[in-house]
């Protein structure tokens, strides 16, 4: 039998419950309790607020009265009931409240995985759950996180690529094709071991070890700026319509211009490949004055470079076993813009009629290319809606990293039935958040808004409900920390033991 921390008291909700808590129990705000029910059996909850209470001090103090002995102090914690698991299998909560003078013991590990149904080792570890004293593995169905699409939230320097860096590492381990749009050139790190000895030395508490991934291959338009990158992106110009030219010309379309453009299509088409080079060229043969802005506006496209060299196929960047990073470091917005527009329509399109296995599409600062109305229109916007509301069904799942959640397209985010989020302050996010999660509170809010760094709350249907994890430490190296400016003078008196190192092993973050 696990230790007694309390005992029921007062009125006793079906939801909630108070309970006194024992003395020397060291009960925390988060950990798991557990109540034997006169039906139910066990049935776990969790302590969401913990309060002293010594009114005779506070009155004597008033009075000028001599301070009562410690002893008159009480301590009132309030728990939220979290279920027990019917014959079933299936998560309940009593419908019959707890009897005032239950006890209260503390949760063991087993009915906590089994109530929250973390038991199943062959997930995503994602760390380890938070709340409890023994170390309880977090692990994530894949298929449900993957089919139903993800959102990884969190203000900057949060650790939200930290945390889209575990979960890409766990995709590598299972061999799901996994394709990230990266524009900042910081994923590329996931081939190498990490070499961080303040995290080394906490994998050990992980359960893990350093690693690198050989299952990367990078694409970046401009290989002078990324040179470790293997390929060349370029585009394949033979997959455009005349709607996706119009799209991704920079100036805006006449309907003559339009005309020359289909008529000069039609033209190439007959080659069977064609280049940017025999559109212009075809163009310039055309006897309409019309034809000089529109051959301007594709040389501008030309100079872009992204239809130089050998075109990728779809088949190239969504293979089983591969992470295909598409590094956008140093490449124009909207040169990015078109990228990620042409390269998520054609992997849709190719995984539709199945030349292509089921993926994760993931979007590094995905509010630049799926922006909310009012802040910008861009090209990418429509098929991210697309993948968000159609994707499960074809299997393309869809993974959004924000550190802007109101900036990011609503529809979008109300897609994504898990929610990863880290430390969020902004006002404007956290109304975002709450409107795109089901039965968000004030109490959740303000969780998020306290959370350290290197902790998560894990939302939506891949958990029976709301838990918050410590994320684990990277077995690769982690390619977006912060540039130190400054470098600070940190005195060899600044702390020892685990806490203080878990703070300055997060720093990372």
């Amino acid at each position: 039998m696990t230790r007694i921390v309390g005992m029921i008291f007062g009125e006793v909700g079906y939801g909630n419950f108070k309970f006194l808590v024992a003395k020397d129990s060291n009960l925390e705000k988060g950990e798991y309790v557990k109540v034997n029910h006169e039906r139910y059996g066990w049935v776990l909850a969790q302590v969401r607020s913990i309060k002293r209470y010594n009114e005779l001090y506070s009155l004597n103090a008033i009075t000028g009265a001599a301070i009562p002995k410690i002893q008159e102090e009480r301590i009132i914690a309030d728990a939220k009931v979290i279920g027990y698991i019917d014959r079933d299998g299936l998560l309940k909560t009593p419908k019959i409240p707890f009897k005032p003078g239950e006890k209260v013991y503390e949760a063991d590990a087993s009915i906590i995985r089994k109530t929250l149904k973390l038991e199943k080792r062959n997930g995503i570890y994602l760390g380890l759950l938070e709340g409890h004293s023994r170390r309880i593995p977090v692990y994530l169905n894949p298929n449900k996180l993957i089919q139903k699409h993800i959102a990884v939230l969190a203000k900057t320097g949060a650790g939200k690529s930290y945390t889209v860096g575990v979960l890409v590492e766990e995709l590598i381990e299972k061999k799901v094709p996994v394709v990230i749009v990266d524009p900042h050139g910081e994923y590329s790190a996931l081939r190498y071991p990490n070499d961080n000895p303040r995290e080394i030395s906490l994998m050990e508490h992980y359960g893990i070890s350093p690693k690198g991934y050989d299952s990367i291959v990078e694409y970046t338009p401009n290989q002078s700026i990324n040179p470790q990158a293997e390929r060349k992106l370029s585009l394949d110009i033979t997959r455009f319509t005349i709607n996706d030219f119009i799209e991704m010309l920079p100036t805006k379309v006449t309907d003559s211009q339009k005309g020359i453009l289909f008529e000069a299509l039609k033209v190439v088409e007959t080659y069977g490949n064609y280049t940017l080079e025999d559109i212009i060229r075809v163009i310039h043969e055309h006897e309409s004055k019309a034809k000089w802005n529109l051959i301007t506006s594709l040389e501008m496209l030309r100079e872009s470079r992204i239809f130089d060299g050998t075109p990728v196929r779809t088949s190239d960047l969504v293979r089983r076993g591969i992470t295909s990073i598409i590094n956008l470091r140093g490449v124009q917005p909207e040169i990015q813009d078109i990228v990620v527009s042409r390269i998520a329509s054609e992997i849709f399109e190719d995984r539709k009629r199945g030349k292509v296995p089921p993926l994760l599409f993931l979007i590094e600062e995905a509010h630049n290319f799926a922006p909310e109305r009012g802040f910008g229109a861009k090209a990418s916007n429509k098929i991210v809606r697309t993948i968000a509301s159609e994707g499960r069904k074809f299997g393309m799942g869809l993974c959004v990293v924000t550190q802007r959640p109101a900036r990011i397209d609503k529809s979008v985010l109300s897609q994504c039935n898990t929610q990863i989020i880290l430390k969020v302050t902004n006002p404007n996010d956290l109304k975002a958040i709450s409107q795109s999660i089901e039965g968000f509170t004030s109490d959740l809010e303000e969780e998020i808004k306290q959370l350290e760094p290197g902790e998560a709350l894990v939302v939506g249907d891949v958990v029976e409900q709301p838990i918050f994890v410590d994320v684990r430490v990277k077995r690769s190296r982690h390619g977006g920390a912060s540039v130190e400016v400054v470098r600070e003078r940190r005195s060899r008196r600044a702390g020892t033991g685990f806490d203080s190192l878990l703070k300055r092993i997060f720093s990372r973050y």
